[in-house]
C-alpha cells in the first residue's frame, strides 16, 4: 500500500471544465426557458436550420443521441409547432424533419441568445485566447470522439 497522497480535486482540468460547463449551460438554459425551449431542443433546431429535411437517424447521429431519444425530441418540437415530420419521397420507411416557419424564425433569435451567453461567460478573455481555447477543446474532443456514437445517451 502506498502512502502517496492522491491528487486533489482542484488539480484536475475535468473538474474545472465541468464547473464552467455547468455555469454556462445553466445561464443558457435560463435564457432559452424564456423563449419556451430547452438547450437540447435548441441543438436540434439549430441542426435543422442547416440540414433542412434531415432524416431522424441522420439528425440523431449529428446531435449524438440514439434514434429513440431523437424521436421523442422531435415529437416535443412538433407539439410546439417548430418542426414537422414528412414521409421521405425516396424511402417510405424514412421520415424527414423540417422546421416550420415559426421554427425557422426562432433559430436566429436563439442563436443571438447563444452568442450573448457566450459573451457573458467568455468575454472576460480576449478574442485570441478565446480562439485558442476553442481550438484546443475541439482538438481534445476530436481525439476522443473518433468512432464514439455516445451509446445510450439521451436528450433532456
Amino acid at each position: 500500500m502506498t502512502s502517496e497522497r492522491p491528487s486533489g480535486l482542484e488539480d484536475h482540468l475535468g473538474y474545472w471544465l465541468r464547473r464552467l460547463s455547468n455555469r454556462v449551460s445553466r445561464g443558457f438554459s435560463d435564457r432559452l426557458e424564456r423563449r419556451g425551449v430547452t438547450v437540447a431542443q435548441w441543438v436540434v433546431l439549430r441542426c435543422l436550420y442547416d440540414a433542412e429535411g434531415a432524416s431522424l437517424l441522420i439528425l440523431a447521429a449529428t446531435v449524438g443521441v440514439d434514434g429513440g431519444a431523437m424521436s421523442r425530441m422531435v415529437e416535443r418540437l412538433a407539439k410546439k409547432g417548430l418542426v414537422v415530420r414528412a414521409a421521405d419521397p425516396t424511402d417510405r420507411r424514412a421520415v424527414s424533419i423540417r422546421l416550420t416557419e415559426a421554427g425557422r424564425t426562432l433559430v436566429p433569435v436563439l442563436a443571438r441568445e447563444a452568442d450573448e451567453n457566450d459573451d457573458a461567460f467568455f468575454g472576460v478573455v480576449g478574442e485570441p485566447e478565446r480562439r485558442r481555447l476553442l481550438a484546443s477543446l475541439k482538438s481534445i474532443l476530436a481525439k476522443h470522439e473518433a468512432g464514439d456514437e455516445f451509446p445510450g445517451k439521451t436528450l433532456d
